[in-house]
């Protein structure tokens, strides 16, 4: 049981640290290019793990971690850059709060991984709770970013779908460190092609682009992907939830906005869903350890009523063998 929750706290990183990029963005780095943002925030993550690893994609891996790092990291930073420019803020988050039932639904085709009953419930609280996280937004709704919205939330699905079930073939950190790469590199023609040459990044930007790449992203996508290896994908996706109440609560420490009523119990809602979402996963390990325990060797009891394994009785070297024992 212990596991199961330390697989859920390593798992949360990337939603909190996701969640904290928002007030990072909008107040040490500049809005006008948010392509070549997504560039200096995903390669030196890509490129630094690696160097630690100096490994490099083999065989199938090399057109796995394009499929991958287009999925998770190019496609998805290109739309949800196209979402941000024609939708609220409420808006996006709301429509990517769909994504736990969307991994489910994708790792019910892809993986053969059925989604259950609480994990379901689970994503019907989380999503209310972040609707009303975020109801209190306003502006207009366009369609084209509603699309765009919707299209990186389900590409962003199946690529973890895909990291899944593609990760038991290839260790953790290179696997990451070339859907990192790729993924920077799938960004830069269309970055050149929307935002021309990339400006020299200020002094006063260095600190925002380390912590953007180096904790909410490499530190990020690690703790995600062991996350997709250790838990249901459902169950991985819930955690991701966590995304949008990090950026209310920074914005609450950070900027002095405060917390309404609705939004407190949308944060409720949020954590609630997250508990119920993972019953399925602690009643499957408590299941696998009751399995455990009936294979163990049967148990005698003692004079001194202690609890102690089987064992073959020895005689004494004063006592002469029974005739069985000496057959």
């Amino acid at each position: 049981m212990e596991n199961i929750w330390r697989w859920m706290l390593v798992t949360a990183i990337a939603p909190v640290a996701w969640g904290s990029t928002y007030v990072v963005t909008s107040t040490w780095l500049p809005a006008d290019a948010p392509l070549w943002g997504a560039v200096w925030r995903a390669l030196p993550a890509g490129l630094l793990l690696l160097l630690i690893v100096r490994v490099l994609p083999r065989g199938v891996w090399w057109w796995r971690s394009l499929v991958l790092g287009v999925l998770n990291i190019g496609a998805f930073f290109v739309l949800i850059y196209v979402a941000a420019q024609l939708l609220p803020s409420s808006i996006a988050s709301m429509i990517m709060a769909m994504a736990p039932i969307a991994m489910m639904l994708v790792a019910w085709g892809v993986i053969r991984e059925k989604p259950q009953l609480f994990s379901l419930v689970g994503a019907g609280l989380g999503f209310a709770g972040v609707v009303a996280l975020l109801a209190t937004g306003s502006g207009t709704v366009d369609v084209g970013g509603v699309l765009a919205s919707l299209a990186a939330m389900l590409m962003s699905s199946v690529g973890f779908i895909f990291t899944k079930r593609w990760s038991s073939s290839a260790p953790l950190l290179p696997m990451t460190a070339w859907q990192l790469t790729m993924g920077a590199v799938a960004i830069i023609p269309v970055a050149l092609i929307v935002e021309g040459a990339p400006r020299p990044v200020t002094a006063s930007e260095v600190g925002a682009f380390a912590y953007l790449s180096l904790v909410a992203t490499l530190a990020a996508y690690v703790g995600w992907n062991l996350g997709l290896r250790k838990l249901p994908a459902g169950a991985v996706g819930l955690i991701g939830l966590l995304n949008p109440v990090t950026g209310v609560l920074l914005g609450v420490a950070l900027a002095g906005e405060t917390l309404t009523a609705l939004q407190l119990g949308g944060i409720g809602l949020v954590f609630a869903g997250i508990l119920i979402g993972q019953a399925p996963v602690r009643a499957a390990v408590v299941s696998g350890l009751r399995r455990a325990r009936r294979t163990l060797p049967r148990r005698r009891r003692v004079d001194r009523g202690a609890d102690v394994l089987e064992q073959p009785r020895v005689p004494r070297r004063d006592e002469t063998p029974r005739l069985k024992d000496a057959a």
